[in-house]
């Protein structure tokens, strides 16, 4: 899994932005099927790519987040995030099921340069923020912070 540095404008609206992550019936993680969200989706279809993740069940999810410094659009860079979320209400076995496959996702899954992990959706907000801060990035997703 790498991120792609420059190509054609139709090129990157294929390109996937947010892929989720859920435990199966056997005990291994799966791609979730219809919750992937492409480049082109984030704007006109989708605000917020953190609202993608499910309320009430544990997931884990790659999302590319362009973080700038400067006005959006100008000296942008895309990063690879690794997204842990367990909420209070989801399955306890779910939770453990994603806590445990965590470190063997992060090992086959190369170039992901940082992870979110939260319970709520306030957690995910601030970790975002307090993550582009580190970074020194001022917009993350083409919004002020």
């Amino acid at each position: 899994m790498k991120m792609c540095k420059s190509s054609r404008p139709e090129e990157v609206k294929k390109r996937k932005k947010v892929v989720l992550f859920c435990p199966s019936e056997v005990e291994t993680i799966i791609p979730e099927e219809g919750k992937e969200m492409l480049v082109a989706d984030v704007g006109p279809t989708v605000n917020d790519p953190l609202l993608h993740f499910c309320q009430d069940a544990a997931r884990q999810g790659l999302t590319g987040a362009t973080l700038s410094r400067m006005q959006p659009r100008r000296a942008r860079r895309t990063n690879l995030l690794f997204n842990f979320w367990a909420p209070e209400s989801a399955p306890l076995q779910s939770k453990m099921i994603c806590a445990s496959s965590k470190d063997a996702i992060k090992k086959n899954l190369t170039g992901i340069k940082h992870e979110l992990q939260a319970n709520c959706f306030e957690e995910e907000v601030k970790a975002c923020c307090t993550l582009a801060e580190k970074l020194g990035g001022i917009f993350l997703e083409h919004k002020p912070l």
